[in-house]
């Protein structure tokens, strides 16, 4: 189990809105913060964070929790991947007994660790290597694509020199193990067992995540056109990076995405540089791979406006078509920037200048309509077929409607048959996702439960006044005991030790769009009379099953003992029926 003094030490020193603003664009809304959220796409901000308390919310998908589950579920980190990450930012000293007791789950930890202080060393290596005399002719390499000694440095650029272990050397000569080397794609490693550098003669690209952490590494050769070698290579799939989970140059643009609101997204590295050289400092690039749904999610939390800058070949036409329809169907509104076939962004800005590309960019068609203009050239069977298989994939049903005239507009298709289809599969699909259920109805128990804990939730300081109305040994289900415990033992403070589950509920009743708590002292007469039911019907039943048990025995006299108390009870229902509806006729 993780220390409560670790959790509470980090949180004191780390503000959750510095954290979640690495994220998404966080605006002040009164007391609290509002973004689109990042675990799910919509058109308007659900997600809130409340400074005060140290926790997050989205009213869309229920995602709740507190710093460590944000930048557990963002980061895709386990809660101890993430209490570990977070101390080093915050500068606390975990107490590695307590911290994993699994060996296994501790080599882990301790692989990645070392992953990540091997691309930090790798990364200043490199960076040295390119001021170096071996390192000249990449410093002319970047001379000649124009870009500035303030620009290598803010991307980190460097160099992998020509010979086949200097990396290798370099690691093992600061003590990192070889084997973790070549896991995390530094290394290579011959079938004879002989380390070498997997990036040689090559421009290097550091690859780092929202947390400024480098992950991996891009490497582009600088050798003529006639090499065999590949121009890039990037970094395998590692423990610390998944294909197609980060964007080159997020980190670097994310302020400029979020003041500009919109990003600009290309397919290079080389791309990204030149269009943050030229001022142009929302640009963002895939790393050589199709746009994943992860890289949107990952956009869509600092805009949901994008423009595509790719190549106006077959290719990269092919490219912005299917980058479209990931766009759209995810809710984001998208233009299409297409570059002259043959040339590149960085000759396009050089030779042409920025009223050209800023023309460019002003011509360009909005996503759909790029789509259309695609599709046209289709036969009527692939474009009702694409037609068909775009619309199921919209997430927002808000979106249909105005993509469904589109659609039937542009490509003469019946809009009615095109309605009638989306909500047949959209219902189909309701129905084929609708689980069983396994549980009964919500008894009054449960209901009962819940109102003590709203109350217990709403007002923590007034516990004694529970107490003294037996709410506490009115509780049946754990969950609400385990929840009582953790109020009585934390008081205000509770909501820090909170599972999902029990984060959603406090939002429930201290969020955003809870009742004021103003009014402590009438909700809780209203809980005495509800709890005062529970008593007397749980009297009846004990007598009543009471009575049914001795009336086999033949002792009339307990008979009518039983019969008496029943009445006295039922008697005490009748006043408690009279009291409710004085109350409700005095409304």
């Amino acid at each position: 189990m993780q220390s409560k003094d670790n959790v509470s030490a980090i949180k004191s020193r780390l503000n959750i809105v510095d954290i979640v603003r690495r994220y998404v664009r966080l605006e002040r809304k009164g007391a609290r913060w509002t973004a689109p959220c990042p675990f799910h796409q919509e058109t308007k901000p659900s997600f809130t964070v409340d400074e005060a308390q140290g926790l997050f919310y989205c009213f869309g998908c229920q995602a709740s929790g507190d710093i460590f589950e944000f930048y557990g579920r963002v980061n895709g980190l386990t809660f101890k991947e993430s209490l570990e990450q977070l101390a080093i930012e915050a500068g606390i000293n975990l107490e590695r007994k307590n911290l994993l007791s699994d060996a296994r789950e501790q080599k882990k930890r301790s692989g990645k660790q070392q992953m990540l202080r091997m691309n930090r060393f790798a990364a200043e290596y490199f960076s040295r290597a390119l001021h170096t005399p071996e390192g000249e002719e990449c410093r002319a390499y970047i001379a000649t694509r124009g870009i500035t000694e303030e620009m290598s440095q803010a991307f980190k650029l460097g160099w992998a020199g020509r010979e086949w272990d200097s990396l290798a050397k370099a690691l093992h000569k600061a003590g990192f193990n070889a084997g973790i080397a070549v896991e995390a794609g530094l290394l290579g490693q011959s079938d004879k067992g002989r380390l070498y550098d997997r990036f040689r003669g090559r421009l290097i690209f550091p690859i780092s995540s929202l947390s400024n952490q480098i992950v991996a590494f891009g490497g582009r050769s600088i050798a003529g056109e006639d090499t065999e070698e590949a121009k890039y290579i990037n970094t395998q799939e590692t423990p610390l990076y998944t294909k197609g989970e980060h964007l080159f140059g997020l980190a670097q643009a994310r302020r400029g995405i979020t003041t500009k609101d919109r990003a600009l997204l290309t397919e290079g590295y080389m791309d990204v540089l030149t269009l943050h050289q030229f001022g142009y400092d929302n640009a963002v690039g895939v790393l050589g791979t199709a746009l994943t749904q992860t890289q949107v999610k990952r956009l869509s939390g600092f805009t949901s406006h994008v423009t595509l800058l790719f190549d106006g070949d077959r290719a990269g036409r092919k490219a912005a078509f299917r980058t479209c329809e990931m766009l759209l169907t995810r809710g984001l509104s998208c233009r299409v920037a297409l570059l002259p076939d043959g040339r590149d962004i960085d000759d396009f800005l050089r030779n042409e200048g920025v009223g050209a590309f800023e023309n460019l960019k002003a011509a360009a068609p909005d996503g759909l309509r790029y789509c259309l203009d695609v599709l046209r050239a289709l036969a009527p069977r692939e474009t009702v077929e694409w037609t068909r298989g775009f619309l199921r994939r919209v997430e927002l049903p808000e979106l249909l409607s105005p993509y469904i005239t589109q659609l039937a507009a542009h490509l003469q298709l019946s809009e009615t048959v095109l309605r009638e289809g989306a909500a047949a599969w959209r219902s189909a699909q309701k129905t084929a996702g609708k689980k069983q259920k396994t549980e009964p109805a919500q008894t009054r128990q449960n209901m009962r439960d819940r109102q003590i804990m709203m109350y217990a939730i709403r007002y923590p300081g007034r516990l004694t006044d529970l107490r003294r109305l037996g709410a506490d040994m009115a509780l049946q289900s754990p969950i609400a005991k385990h929840l009582w415990d953790k109020i009585e033992e934390h008081g205000e403070e509770a909501v820090r030790y909170f599972d999902e589950r029990e984060t959603n509920f406090w939002f429930h009743c201290r969020g955003a769009e809870a009742p004021p708590r103003d009014n402590g002292d009438n909700e809780l007469n209203s809980l005495c009379n509800a709890l005062d039911n529970y008593y007397i019907f749980t009297q009846k039943s004990s007598v009543s099953a009471a009575l049914r048990e001795n009336t086999t025995t033949g002792d009339f006299k307990s008979d009518l003992d039983y019969l008496r108390a029943l009445q006295e009870t039922l008697g005490k229902i009748d006043e408690q029926y009279q009291r409710d509806s004085a109350d409700t006729n005095a409304y």
